[in-house]
């Protein structure tokens, strides 16, 4: 059953992140920006949705349904639909096109936005359990 909850929770995130890659770049196509934002938006809302989402779920930790619905949305929707690994291949290709400055904001942001909306998404997540 964990298997089945993360491969499904997996195939959304995947496919989410897919389709909002997919926005970004034809949103993106007449403003080009200096950097990946599809990555940074998706990297950052997963942030705040795990925030938000992981208190009311370690709450009711003893809740066997709590536990598949945490495998489910966090181990899989979430994990799937951020992305180290892109943040990664992006900003190393920034680096080797010698926009070095760009690539040093890139991670900035993403270590920056991202803390900020883990911190908020909780915040609100402690807000809503209470």
């Amino acid at each position: 059953m964990d298997i089945a909850a993360i491969a499904l929770g997996g195939a959304l995130g995947a496919s989410t992140r897919y389709g909002v890659a997919r926005t970004a770049l034809v949103l993106l196509k007449e403003h080009p920006l200096a950097l990946p934002a599809a990555t940074l938006a998706v990297n950052v809302a997963g942030c705040l949705a795990i925030g938000m989402v992981l208190p009311w779920l370690l709450a009711r930790e003893e809740d066997g349904a709590a536990h598949h619905m945490r495998l489910l949305v966090v181990v899989g929707a979430l994990g799937a639909f951020t992305t180290y690994s892109t943040f990664g291949v992006e900003t190393l290709t920034l680096w080797r096109e010698g926009k070095i400055g760009v690539a040093l904001a890139y991670v900035a942001m993403h270590l920056v936005f991202g803390f900020a909306a883990v911190a908020l998404g909780a915040m609100l997540g402690e807000r809503i359990i209470a």
